[in-house]
């Protein structure tokens, strides 16, 4: 069983602002055609629901949603920021600061060129 662990692939949380969701759509094909587990966002914007009000409930479901993404984080081998353009926003940089703490490598779209998973195979 421990020679299974070494040929599972890398899993992989994106981080970054939900402006770039063409972006994030890019690196999460690249990284899964290389054959990384990819854990991306779960919305880029919030759905229009008849009769209800997001602005209402907007405190509670931000925190919600950074809890749900923290625990990705956590569940990451690697975090990768996707961040055209050097951009970090105040959650991403949370975000960033969090999953240092935990020591998990973090990676920038915009410090480097396109990286493989398959070293992690």
């Amino acid at each position: 069983m421990e020679n299974q662990r070494s040929a599972e692939a890398k899993v992989v949380t994106l981080c970054g602002s939900t402006r770039f969701e063409a972006e994030f759509a890019q690196v999460n094909q690249r990284l899964t055609m290389e054959g990384c587990v990819v854990i991306s966002l779960g919305m880029f914007r919030l759905p229009e629901l008849p009769g209800y009000d997001w602005t209402i409930d907007s405190s509670n479901l931000k925190g919600r949603l950074g809890g749900v993404h923290f625990q990705k984080i956590r569940m990451a081998d690697e975090v990768y920021i996707v961040d055209p353009g050097g951009y970090l926003g105040e959650s991403t940089r949370r975000e960033i600061a969090y999953a240092e703490s935990l020591g998990k490598p973090v990676r920038y779209l915009s410090r480097e060129g396109p990286a493989g998973c398959d070293a992690h195979l």
